[in-house]
């Protein structure tokens, strides 16, 4: 039903219901200056059928959790330490941004399947855990899928959408491999 097995009995442990490494620092030394550590089904199989998931957020200084959404599930964040923007995108016609600044130990709701970021705009480093209400809540990240899909969209096509010049989509295609 959910794409996951259920193990037999006889055969589960402890281990199937234990993840260990969210107190250690993600490492956010690559250009977005993030780093996701996942706790979903894939890493604690006793999540199967739990209907929920977790993940620590880290950042460097200005790091950005790009736009993505998680097309099965809402997320609730929480600021563990830094200081974070946050924000999403309601559906049209309004397409409204909603966004707001957090300190350590506030929080604030994703609504499922649509499109949000985090971005650090503090002065040191910042890390929020999330929990999300599936045990494999997916993630797609908008500008990878418009621009990095294999095979590309054409670019025709992603141009009249961005009502852009071919030649910058497809320089934009280039950065996505």
């Amino acid at each position: 039903m959910n794409g996951f097995a259920c193990k037999a009995p006889q055969s589960v442990s402890a281990d199937d219901f234990t993840f260990s490494g969210l107190n250690k620092a993600g490492d956010t030394n690559n250009p977005a200056g993030f780093k996701a550590t996942l706790v979903t089904v894939n890493q604690i199989p006793g999540l199967n059928t739990q209907g929920v998931s977790m993940v620590r957020l880290d950042f460097a200084v200005g790091g950005v959790n790009a736009p993505h959404i998680h097309p099965r599930a809402s997320e609730m964040l929480i600021v563990m330490e830094g200081t974070l923007e946050v924000g999403f995108v309601t559906t049209l016609p309004e397409t409204k941004l909603i966004t707001k600044v957090l300190q350590a130990g506030e929080a604030f709701v994703f609504p499922q399947a649509l499109t949000h970021f985090q971005r650090n705009v503090g002065k040191g480093t910042a890390f929020a855990i999330a929990a999300l209400n599936s045990q494999n809540p997916g993630t797609q990240p908008v500008l990878a899928a418009v621009l990095g899909s294999n095979p590309k969209i054409p670019v025709e096509v992603v141009a009249k959408a961005l009502q852009a010049d071919n030649n910058v989509v497809t320089q934009l295609q280039s950065k996505f491999k």
